[in-house]
């Protein structure tokens, strides 16, 4: 069990896999803080994210989770929605890690979990803004790893493939049983199966662990 004061703040937890994160981490003892939209908190603001990490006693780990998609071809794809997406997945993500960081390191150590994507790796289809963005996020986890992991953070990211969660409800029937046929476990993920993965890298069973992209994709990305 983790120490019951550990401080562990999850953006984008009201629904998901953030939730199903949230929901984790209290199970395994950790206090759990979150920062999403719904709660007033902006993270495309970099005031309100400095705010979002600030104003906590303290922070033992971040699991960095929200994030948008733009499911349009690159021809039909606007700045202004490449913009949007930079700003939420990338941008928002950098200046999180960046303030739990500092607040990690004065501490004395801490764990970061960033949510890259399966298309981090394969680029997708008619997601190009999207996996743009999540391409960026599982090279800001090695980068920052590479720079942290001597002042005893620890930073690593996950990256889902298909999941039961808002994100993918609008992909029509024909082509989700397409998709399904495509992935050697044959089903989309449980936010819970994502969750479980996050918890170890948070963990101190994963206290050797730092620089790592996991897939958690059903085995897509190995075909």
């Amino acid at each position: 069990m983790i120490d019951r004061h550990k401080v562990a703040l999850v953006t984008g937890a009201s629904r998901g896999i953030g939730a199903a994160t949230a929901e984790r981490l209290r199970a395994d003892g950790w206090v759990v803080a979150t920062a999403e939209r719904s709660t007033g908190v902006d993270l495309r603001d970099p005031e309100a994210v400095r705010k979002a990490v600030d104003g906590l006693d303290r922070v033992d780990a971040l699991v960095a989770n929200a994030g948008a998609i733009v499911r349009k071809g690159v021809l039909e794809t606007s700045l202004e929605e490449w913009q949007q997406l930079i700003d939420l997945n990338l941008t928002s993500v950098f200046g999180l890690a960046q303030a739990a960081a500092r607040r990690m390191v004065d501490a004395g150590g801490g764990s970061i979990v960033l949510l890259a994507s399966m298309t981090s790796f394969t680029g997708g289809f008619n997601v190009a803004s999207y996996a743009a963005t999540k391409g960026g996020v599982a090279q800001l986890a090695k980068a920052l790893s590479n720079e942290l992991a001597g002042r005893s953070v620890r930073v690593n990211a996950v990256a889902p493939g298909y999941v039961e969660t808002d994100m993918t409800s609008t992909i029509e029937d024909w082509r989700r049983r397409e998709i399904a046929a495509r992935i050697p476990m044959g089903r989309f993920a449980q936010p819970a199966e994502i969750a479980d993965v996050i918890a170890f890298l948070l963990s101190d069973d994963a206290r050797y662990v730092t620089g790592t992209v996991i897939p958690v994709d059903g085995g897509f990305s190995a075909r």
